[in-house]
This record gives C-alpha cells, sequence and structure tokens, in this order.
C-alpha cells in the first residue's frame, strides 16, 4: 500500500519580543520562545531595529533589513544559533 507523505513546512504569522526572548507565533498555533542572546545581532539591536522585520516567502523566514539578519522557522525549532 502506498502512501502520500506531506510535508508541512513551519510558518511563522507574527512575532514580538520581550527583554529577553524572540517570540514566534506560528501558523498552526505553537508558539517558539528562544533567547535573544542566541542571536548577537539581534540582542544588541535598539527596538526601532527589532521592530523592523518581515516575514519571508509563506512565512519560513523572518529578515531585519536593518540588521541584515535573516532567519529560518525551521532552524528555531530544531536550536539553531547564530554563527555571527
Amino acid at each position: 500500500m502506498a502512501t502520500l507523505a506531506v510535508e508541512h513546512h513551519p510558518q511563522a504569522v507574527s512575532l514580538s519580543f520581550d527583554e529577553s526572548s524572540l517570540i514566534v507565533e506560528l501558523i498552526d498555533g505553537r508558539t517558539i520562545s528562544v533567547p535573544l542572546s542566541w542571536f548577537p545581532s539581534l540582542s544588541q539591536a535598539s527596538s526601532s531595529q527589532l521592530q523592523d522585520w518581515e516575514l519571508l516567502g509563506d512565512g519560513e523566514g523572518i529578515h531585519w533589513p536593518q540588521l541584515d539578519e535573516d532567519l529560518s522557522v525551521t532552524g528555531l525549532l530544531i536550536g539553531n544559533r547564530s554563527r555571527r
């Protein structure tokens, strides 16, 4: 019997910050919270720089134009940290 595997890619719909975390809401209702310290460019950014973000694709990634920082939602889920 053949089965059809449908790949679901995690998609962000919104994000917010508290004093030490990046909080990402996913389309399926999950919430990811990761320490800003994992991403030096984000942890050192001003509030206005943090708020200047955009979703990439269908929400598979997040981009901060002022910081030249890109994060993938899949990377956040598996615990990838910045290499910078």
